[in-house]
C-alpha cells in the first residue's frame, strides 16, 4: 500500500473553522450576508481561492448558501445540516455544549435498543461468532479507555447486524462525536463498559433471535452510562 507524508492542516480548513464557529455560536444569524470573498481574504490574511473553497465546504455542511453574484448567506443549520456537524457542535467554542450532549444521550438511549431489536431479527444466530469475539475482547481490557473502545467494537457488530444503512450512518456520526472525548469520559462511563454480564445478556438475546429481549437488554445497558453522564451534566449546569 503506497503511503504519502501526512500534510498539515490546510489554510482552507482554518478558514472553515473560523466561520463555522461564528455561525454555530450565533455571532452571525440565519439570513445574514457574510462579507465578500475579497473582504474575507483581506481580514483573514489568506488568498481568495482559499476563502472560496472554505465557503464551498461551509455550503456542503449546510451552514451557508453560496450564490454567484448574490453573496454568501448564513443558513439555519438546525434545518439544513447533517450529523457530520455534530462533533463540531458538541465542542463549539472549545467547551462542551450541554444541550447538544443531552440530545446525543437521548438518541443513544432510544436508537440503541432499536438497533439491538433489528440485529436480533435480521442477524440472529449468524452474529453469535462476531459477538462472542467482541465480548472476549471487551472482557480482556484492563483499563477504562480500552473498555470503551472495545464496547464501540461490540456495537459495531450490532449495527452491522441491524442491516440498515440509515442506522449505520447515524451511528457513524454519533461515534465521531464520542471518540474524541473517550479519555475524558473514562471514569463516568466505566460502570457501563465494565458490566460484562449486561453485554453477555444482550449478545445472548440477539443470537437467540429474540428482538424484544434484545431491545430490553440494550436499554438496560445504555441506561447505566446515560444516567451517569446526565448526573455530570446536571452538576456542570449547577456550578457557578
Amino acid at each position: 500500500m503506497p503511503l504519502a507524508p501526512v500534510s498539515r492542516r490546510s489554510i482552507t480548513d482554518n478558514v472553515f473553522d473560523q466561520i463555522a464557529a461564528q455561525v454555530l455560536a450565533g455571532d452571525v444569524v440565519p439570513g445574514e450576508t457574510l462579507p465578500s470573498e475579497r473582504r474575507l481574504a483581506e481580514v483573514l490574511g489568506v488568498s481568495r481561492p482559499s476563502v472560496r473553497e472554505a465557503l464551498q465546504q461551509l455550503s456542503r455542511a449546510g451552514l451557508v448558501d453560496v450564490r454567484q453574484g448574490d453573496g454568501t448567506t448564513v443558513r439555519d443549520f438546525r434545518q439544513t445540516a447533517g450529523l457530520d456537524l455534530l462533533p463540531r457542535l458538541l465542542f463549539s467554542l472549545d467547551r462542551v455544549d450541554l444541550a447538544a450532549a443531552r440530545s446525543v444521550l437521548e438518541v443513544r438511549l432510544h436508537v440503541g435498543p432499536f438497533v439491538a431489536e433489528l440485529a436480533a431479527r435480521r442477524g440472529g444466530a449468524s452474529l453469535e461468532p462476531a459477538l462472542s469475539s467482541a465480548m472476549a475482547h471487551l472482557a480482556a481490557q484492563d483499563d477504562s479507555i480500552g473498555r470503551q473502545h472495545a464496547a464501540l467494537a461490540y456495537w459495531d457488530v450490532l449495527v452491522d447486524g441491524a442491516d440498515s444503512i440509515a442506522l449505520r450512518l447515524m451511528y457513524n456520526g454519533l461515534r465521531q462525536a464520542y471518540v474524541p472525548i473517550i479519555d475524558a469520559l473514562a471514569g463516568v462511563m466505566d460502570a457501563e463498559v465494565s458490566d460484562h454480564a449486561a453485554y453477555r445478556k444482550l449478545a445472548a438475546a440477539v443470537a437467540a433471535g429474540r428482538p424484544t429481549a434484545a431491545a430490553s437488554a440494550a436499554k438496560a445497558l445504555l441506561t447505566l452510562g446515560s444516567e451517569a453522564l446526565l448526573a455530570v451534566f446536571d452538576a456542570l449546569e449547577e456550578s457557578p
